[in-house]
């Protein structure tokens, strides 16, 4: 059994449909609200969307198609992100003044303009994955913040814990 990914209800034949632009699994019912997304078979060369999951069970080897669904929530991308850290622009100024440095010659040393890097200490602009690595690797400093909240403390006792999202807000009568 799958379950929908919309309404939540398990259903034994998911249809794959595309609503707003989004790939999702889900129920008979459901499935009136977007278009049925058709795809190759996993054999061929090219399928017409990639995101598809036929076309990644095809190298997989089990039964499963996913492995983070038998025990816990779904991966996110988002997880294996780092956050900047809140005063990334203050660590930066820092750095280049610990090291006698002025904007132009930090500008210099890491190949960016000077304008980008006095955008950036005024905390103007976020730098660039490639900008941060840079600054981090020049300056010698760290620019992301340690995780204040991970996921387990958003379980509050885990999925047995029979709490749900309306037993968390107060309603306003």
């Amino acid at each position: 059994m799958v379950q929908c990914e919309m309404c939540g209800a398990e259903t034994a034949s998911p249809k794959t449909v595309k609503i707003e632009g989004a790939e999702l699994q889900v129920c008979a019912d459901c499935a009136e609200f977007g278009t049925e997304v058709t795809t190759q078979d996993a054999g061929s060369t090219s399928t017409k969307y990639s995101t598809s999951s036929t076309g990644k069970s095809g190298s997989s080897s089990g039964g499963s198609t996913s492995s983070g669904r038998s025990g816990g929530r779904r991966r996110d991308l988002y997880d294996e992100m780092e956050e900047l850290a809140e005063d990334y622009d203050t660590r930066i100024r820092k750095a280049r003044e610990g090291a006698d440095l002025t904007q132009e010659e930090l500008a210099n040393e890491i190949n960016e303009k000077v304008s980008l890097i006095r955008k950036i200490e005024h905390g103007d602009i976020l730098p660039s994955d490639d900008v941060q690595s840079k600054l981090e690797g020049y300056l010698g400093i760290v620019l992301t913040a340690a995780a204040e909240a991970s996921d387990e403390d958003w379980d509050s006792g885990g999925a047995d814990s029979g709490l749900t999202l309306g037993d968390m807000v107060e309603r306003k009568d």
